[in-house]
């Protein structure tokens, strides 16, 4: 059984085993989901309780998927990415630690030209070799942020008052990254 206080060496995401995505209220009543499908990262495992340990994480905003392309579209446009003018989303972890089987990152997320300081409790899900001798490890996390925060402000009003698109987007990610070295 793999312990996370005793991960070292490189890691990177595997895209076609990982998830970052996003829930939003809409017209104040139910929830929208999406997802980035195109997404890169590493991180380095170091030192005691993880101490000196580096996330660094690349999403590229064209592949925001809601299942919807209308609203994809909008999503993709000037309203609220811009994917012309900012092509990607970064993170960038300023510090990492670990207790029992949670890892608190704590860093830098970037997006149109925003940067915030955000953090993230992920709980470790575990570590095992595949059947193709990749050593993988598992985490699954979540975080709340205020998307005006970082320049997605459009809106619109409802009719019976309220707002079609909520302020708060909780940020969901189920991570499987593989040893590098």
């Amino acid at each position: 059984m793999t312990v996370l206080t005793d991960l070292s060496g490189s890691y990177a995401i595997d895209p076609a085993h990982s998830e970052i995505g996003f829930v939003a209220r809409h017209a104040m009543i139910t929830k929208v989901r999406g997802s980035f499908t195109d997404v890169a990262g590493t991180a380095t495992a170091a030192g005691a309780q993880l101490a000196g340990s580096t996330i660094a994480v690349t999403i590229q905003t064209t592949s925001v998927d809601t299942r919807n392309a209308d609203r994809d579209a909008h999503l993709r446009g000037d309203d609220f990415f811009d994917v012309e003018k900012y092509p990607t989303i970064t993170f960038a972890s300023t510090s990492v630690a670990a207790a029992d089987d949670h890892l608190l990152v704590t860093g830098d997320l970037t997006i149109k030209d925003v940067t915030r300081a955000v953090t993230i409790d992920f709980e470790f899900t575990g570590g095992a070799t595949d059947p193709f001798g990749n050593e993988r490890i598992g985490f699954e996390g979540s975080t709340t942020v205020n998307r005006k925060d970082f320049g997605l402000t459009w809106n619109a009003a409802l009719g019976a008052g309220g707002v079609l698109v909520s302020e708060k987007v909780t940020l969901e990610f189920e991570i499987s990254a593989i040893k590098t070295a």
